[in-house]
């Protein structure tokens, strides 16, 4: 390295990209979900993946965050940390979470309570829920609930809350544990036309302070959100660039955009 002191915790960006994946392969069965796919996520970048179903959008996040294990590849969390050599919570503990398409919130707590449980360093221990907050850990949350729009909502339990608003809720669960990267899947499934608006100003004001990786179907949600955009086709990045130049692009009108 070149001198460059990291204190704990800290990722290395000094050569840009935060995210690193090199040649990566993984087969099921025969299968190759994904085949010698290389990507690269910048510090603060905000990208959109696309591609018709089995391209291995998927199988990509389950890479990143250590539920799949490739057969051959590199994956590297910026410079130096190697995503292979770290277990699911080593991942997410460094600073890697991901939201899945079905929001899981705790519906019989408050708002405010799931976001304070998010909290916990120590996931098992529900005593926490219970434990008297600092003045940082109470700022955080309200800052947070800001962020996300449920600040009327703090005391109402999450289980009355709007699809829209549970997904919303989930996010602001990641930021929580300030993460460094999100993964986020499908997030506007179900919502209505101003839910979905919504969650795009959510999600252009969090880029910036951490990167963000969105999987989406909806292509005009993704041109709303995204200046950068990979297309995955056959478990590979089938071309990248800005939404204008993806829908122009032959091989991607005629293996998911064409009629």
């Amino acid at each position: 390295m070149n001198g460059l002191a990291l204190k704990p915790g800290q990722v290395d960006t000094s050569h840009g990209p935060i995210l690193y994946l090199e040649d990566v392969s993984v087969s099921f069965d025969g299968f190759k979900a994904l085949n010698k796919l290389s990507l690269y996520i910048d510090a603060g970048e905000l990208r959109c993946l696309i591609g018709p179903n089995g391209a291995g959008k998927t199988t990509l996040m389950d890479v990143i965050t250590g539920k799949t294990r490739p057969d051959t590849g590199s994956v590297f969390f910026g410079q130096t940390i190697d995503l292979l050599q770290m277990d699911e919570p080593a991942i997410a503990q460094a600073g890697i979470c991901r939201k899945f398409q079905k929001p899981s919130v705790f519906e019989m707590l408050s708002v405010f309570e799931n976001l304070e449980l998010a909290l916990a360093t120590d996931k098992g221990a529900w005593a926490t829920l219970f434990a008297k907050l600092n003045g940082t850990q109470r700022d955080r949350i309200e800052q947070v609930l800001e962020t996300i729009g449920l600040v009327e909502l703090r005391s109402q339990p999450a289980g009355i809350l709007s699809h829209g608003q549970k997904q919303w809720l989930e996010i602001g669960m990641l930021l929580m544990q300030e993460p460094k990267v999100m993964l986020v899947d499908e997030p506007i499934a179900g919502m209505t036309h101003q839910e979905v608006e919504r969650t795009a100003e959510l999600l252009l004001s969090l880029q910036g302070e951490r990167s963000i990786v969105v999987v989406e179907h909806d292509m005009e949600f993704v041109r709303s959100i995204a200046k950068h955009v990979t297309v995955l086709h056959e478990g590979s990045v089938l071309t990248e660039g800005t939404m204008d130049e993806v829908q122009n692009d032959p091989r991607v009108i005629q293996v998911y955009l064409g009629d």
